[in-house]
């Protein structure tokens, strides 16, 4: 990352300076860190609540599960390898798009 080498000072309200903090505090970010994405265009998202990713250990669990059976299956020939191939990727797809959807700024149309 860049360093960061201009200040820039400026007066808020007191509800805007507490409404600054609460989304701050809401996604775990910095003010700094929070001004500056808004200022890339992405609004962060609040930080998921602590199952999300005891939920997230369970679907990677289960995605490596996946991928030793398909390779077991490949060199058996026991299972029909393909439609386990395209069930393996979208299941991948789904964690993918869960954690975006859960983690990731949003961008600012």
């Amino acid at each position: 990352m860049k360093k960061q080498t201009v200040l820039i000072n400026f007066r808020l309200t007191e509800e805007k300076l507490a409404a600054l903090n609460k989304r701050v505090k809401e996604c775990g970010y910095s003010r700094e860190a929070y001004i500056r994405s808004l200022l890339d265009g992405r609004v962060p998202q609040p930080k998921p609540p602590p199952e999300y990713h005891a939920m997230m250990r369970e679907l990677h669990g289960i995605g490596n599960n996946f991928n030793q059976i398909a390779q077991k299956a490949h060199v058996l020939n026991v299972i029909d390898a393909g439609r386990y191939d395209v069930a393996v990727q979208r299941f991948i797809d789904a964690v993918t798009k869960i954690e975006e959807a859960v983690l990731l700024p949003v961008k600012i149309e």
